[in-house]
This record gives structure tokens, C-alpha cells and sequence, in this order.
């Protein structure tokens, strides 16, 4: 594919510092960004990081890279082990999102870094039904939200991206990311769709945007090297779908009982997960194809899927 980068290419073997090295998609990312030759350094409280220290303690985080240096800081950091089901169970992600970043962003400077870039999300754009167009990154991101609780998800999304691309020095890059599916993440559904434990609400049109993990892992190489900064970039496959249709995927490629199918309604005490099941958003991948030179090997979930069953 013939790409047209506006800025030069930085894929020369770099020493990056990775907040988040430890999660799901950190994994990930570290396995590509070693694989395209670059040094990764995680930075968490796990005894797996090099660099050990809470994100929200910024007096640990700079002792902990004090002496160190850095050409790229990259900040991919939640507090999620599991879905987030109710507002509450996304308040220390927010954070993370808040005062981790200023910390991080503190930390790069002091280690010389350049650039920074940031993982961030297309439900950005806000909760709710965007209709059919397809959203692109000059479209308003980080609405205030219609409630307290979507006000404070989203003021986490818009801040960490404002102190990305705002950080003196630093060129800051946002990755807007679907949601999550495939290696080290899909599994963890397996035994409850075999137990017909995983209710698929209906999805009455809504659907969002999936990436399959190793496919958003690439992207991040991509805007480690390639990304202009001040950018956002859209990172997702080409195939929204709804949650009960990602479900029924799941089920069909692994062989398993199909989830049963409950009113989206009964889905509103687990607030956040009704939230996003609710929302209809479709992004447009023109902008990371043409700059970063980035495309998704599985356009859906299905190709995804039944590559995540051919390799188990």
C-alpha cells in the first residue's frame, strides 16, 4: 500500500519506556515493538517492570526514573483486570487517565524522551447514537458528558489526550482504540459462554468499533514511528459490530453453546456495560492508513477470531 507520511520516519531502534507493560495489551505491544527492533522498558508495580512504581504516586514514578533515559514514553496504563461492568468500576482508569498522565508526562521529561503517545478510545467521541457516518479525528472529541457519571469517563478521555498533544517538548500522539478482543483477552470468555453464563443482550442496530489485540498492537509501532505530532489516530477493524453479534462470533468459531439472548433493558444495572452496548459509533480508519501507514490484518472479528482458533 502506497503511504504518504507527512513526517519522517523514526523506526530506528529506540529505547521506550511502556506504562503498562504488564497488561493485556502492553504484552502485546511490548512483543511488536522488540520484534521491530526496538528496546522496551516497563514501567509499573509488578516485579516484571524495570521500572517500578505506581502511576498515580508521582514522587515514586520520578525516583524510578531518575538516571534513566528514554526516547519514547508510551502510556497505556488502566486499572481494569476484567470488563468494566458499572461506572464505578471505570474510576480508577479515569484517574489513570488524569493524574497518572500529568505524572507520566513529568516522567518523560525528565528522562529526555521526545516523544509520547498515548492509548485512547472511540468511545471518546461520547456514549450514545452517532448514527451511520463514520467519525473522523477532527470530529469533536471528549463532549461533556449528559450525566455526572459519562461527564467524568469522558473528561478522563478528553484530558489525556489534551495533555498528550499540549506537553511542552514532547511530540504527543493518541491512539483511539475499539474495543479489545483476540489473544489473552477472548479466552477469559470461553468458559462462560460453555456455561451459558454470558447473557447477549439484543443489539436493536446499535454496534462499535473492535481491534483485534495484535492487529492495535501494530498500530502503536506505527506511531512510535510514524505519528505526527498532535495527532489522534483511529485504530479499529473494519467491521463494527454490536455486542450480542461479537458474542455469537464467539461462540459459532469455538465451538459453543450460542449465549442466551436477554432484552438490552435488563443489561442497565450493570450501568457502563449497557452504556457502551447502547452506543452506535462507527470510525473512519482513513486517517492511520494514510499517515501511519497502518491497516488491519482481521477487517472483522470473525477473521480475528478464527485466527485466535487456529493458533490455540
Amino acid at each position: 500500500m502506497t503511504t504518504n507520511r507527512s513526517e519522517p520516519s523514526n523506526n530506528q531502534s529506540q529505547s521506550i519506556l511502556l506504562a503498562g507493560a504488564s497488561g493485556v495489551l502492553g504484552r502485546h505491544i511490548t512483543r511488536a515493538l522488540t520484534e521491530a527492533g526496538h528496546k522496551v522498558t516497563g514501567l509499573g508495580r509488578g516485579r516484571d517492570n524495570g521500572v517500578r512504581a505506581d502511576l498515580m504516586d508521582r514522587d515514586a514514578v520520578l525516583r524510578a526514573v531518575d538516571g534513566h533515559h528514554f526516547d519514547t514514553v508510551i502510556h497505556a496504563v488502566t486499572a481494569l483486570s476484567k470488563p468494566p461492568l458499572r461506572h464505578r468500576d471505570m474510576y480508577a482508569t479515569d484517574a489513570l487517565r488524569i493524574e497518572g498522565t500529568a505524572h507520566l508526562i513529568e516522567a518523560a521529561h525528565a528522562t529526555g524522551a521526545r516523544r509520547f503517545v498515548a492509548e485512547s478510545m472511540v468511545f471518546g467521541y461520547g456514549y450514545g447514537d452517532h448514527g451511520d457516518r463514520e467519525l473522523a479525528e477532527d470530529d469533536a472529541f471528549g463532549p461533556r458528558g449528559t450525566n455526572p457519571e459519562f461527564e467524568r469517563h469522558l473528561a478522563g478521555m478528553r484530558t489525556k489526550e489534551r495533555l498528550t498533544f499540549e506537553a511542552p517538548g514532547l511530540e504527543g500522539v493518541a491512539l483511539r482504540y475499539g474495543a479489545f478482543y483476540g489473544p489473552g483477552g477472548t479466552e477469559n470468555l470461553l468458559p462462560m459462554l460453555r456455561r451459558r453464563q454470558l447473557p447477549a443482550p439484543a443489539d436493536h442496530g446499535h454496534v462499535v468499533p473492535w481491534v483485534e489485540l495484535t492487529d492495535a498492537a501494530r498500530a502503536m509501532v506505527a506511531a512510535v514511528e510514524h505519528g505526527r505530532p498532535g495527532q489522534a489516530y483511529n485504530i479499529a477493524d473494519r467491521t463494527p459490530l454490536g455486542f450480542r453479534a461479537h458474542l455469537l462470533a464467539v461462540a459459532e468459531e469455538f465451538g459453543l453453546p450460542k449465549p442466551l439472548p436477554v432484552p438490552l433493558w435488563m443489561m442497565r444495572p450493570m450501568s457502563y456495560a449497557h452504556a457502551i452496548m447502547a452506543s452506535t459509533l462507527r470510525v473512519s480508519l482513513a486517517k492511520a492508513e494514510r499517515e501511519l501507514g497502518w491497516t488491519p490484518v482481521y477487517p472483522s472479528a470473525r477473521e480475528g477470531l478464527a485466527a485466535l482458533r487456529a493458533a490455540a
